[in-house]
């Protein structure tokens, strides 16, 4: 083998092991994460408070005041 051979058979190994490695760690990383809230989030009309309740409701009533709202959509 050549010297340029063996030169490129280094360096395209280094960079296949440090691809395997970051992709071992993005893997890690999403499966870590803290996976998104299916909850709504509603803004009182009355007293501006915001809050969360369950996905399965459209209306919730505020904790501060009790009034009924509807979920606000971003």
């Amino acid at each position: 083998m050549s010297v340029n051979s063996l030169l490129f058979a280094y360096v395209v190994s280094f960079l296949a092991g440090l691809s395997v490695v970051a992709l071992y760690y993005d893997y890690r990383q999403k499966r870590f994460e803290p996976r998104p809230s299916e909850d709504h989030v509603f803004r009182c009309e009355s007293c501006g408070f915001v809050y969360t309740d369950d996905a399965d409701v459209d209306r919730s009533c505020c904790p501060q005041c009790g009034i009924m709202n509807d979920s606000i959509y971003f």
